[in-house]
């Protein structure tokens, strides 16, 4: 199975891919590491779900994993944010689901990482990313 995880930051989606082939773990190259939306409006958003669909159809994922921003509180989303993560969920024939981080924290606490991240050859700003396909995958191995 191939997911994409995808941490929002501001007007910037953060990206991972995650594969996992007969029990093991493995990081594809992907052309992108981010992508951002330059323009708020409904011609940029459109841009923006356009390029994700590519992205998407291209590497062949199968399911897209955001982790889930409070809606409200300190470390609220925001109303940017919350447009990319419609675009994205409005995507046609793709699955995407919001996992929440109490569940990615209780995942990875179950599932610790095997190897330090700084070992995987991505990015720093790609750890939350990693962590939240890492840990749904994980929670879909041993749910199933």
């Amino acid at each position: 199975m191939k997911v994409c995880g995808v941490d929002l930051k501001g007007n910037e989606a953060n990206i991972c891919l995650l594969s996992l082939i007969d029990g093991l773990f493995h990081v594809p190259d992907c052309r992108s590491r981010k992508l951002t939306l330059a323009d708020t409006s409904a011609k940029g958003l459109k841009h923006f779900q356009s390029t994700f669909a590519k992205l998407v159809a291209d590497y062949k994922i199968e399911k897209v994993i955001i982790r889930q921003r409070p809606a409200k509180g300190k470390f609220a989303g925001g109303a940017i944010g919350f447009k990319l993560e419609a675009a994205i969920e409005l995507i046609d024939n793709l699955e995407v689901v919001v996992f929440s981080p109490t569940d990615i924290k209780e995942s990875l606490r179950r599932n610790p990482l095997a190897v330090p991240f700084a070992e995987t050859g991505l990015k720093q700003f790609q750890e939350t990313a990693f962590n939240t396909a890492y840990a749904w995958l994980m929670k879909s191995i041993h749910t199933s």
